[in-house]
């Protein structure tokens, strides 16, 4: 019932910055920590951010200083902010969080595509 909807990957050149979204719809109750992952090819997926409901935050230290992860309560939402992006940020970035609606559960978005060129 519950489904995480990304927006904002793309072609980016290095020094570059995107913002990703996601935006969490159905029968939710309230959302607790939400995340950002990534995973490029051949590679483990990997956490990349962290928000807690009440905003705190923690991040993989390769983007440290470079993104900025936040959320929007009101509209279930979490961003993320990257800037001065490399080549190595590229990936296919997942959203997901943990959602309560009948009861507690974890979800996943669907993954969007971030390429970045030198």
């Amino acid at each position: 019932q519950v489904q995480l909807v990304e927006s904002g990957g793309g072609l980016v050149q290095a020094g570059g910055s995107l913002r990703l979204s996601c935006a969490a719809s159905g029968s939710i109750s309230s959302i607790n920590a939400m995340r950002w992952y990534r995973q490029a090819p051949g590679k483990q997926r990997e956490l990349v951010a962290s928000i807690t409901r009440g905003g705190s935050t923690n991040y993989a230290d390769p983007v440290k200083g470079r993104f900025t992860i936040s959320r929007d309560n009101a509209k279930n939402t979490v961003y993320l902010q990257m800037n001065s992006l490399k080549p190595e940020d590229t990936a296919v970035y997942y959203c997901n969080a943990d959602v309560l609606g009948s009861s507690w559960l974890n979800y996943w978005g669907q993954g969007t595509q971030v390429t970045v060129s030198s």
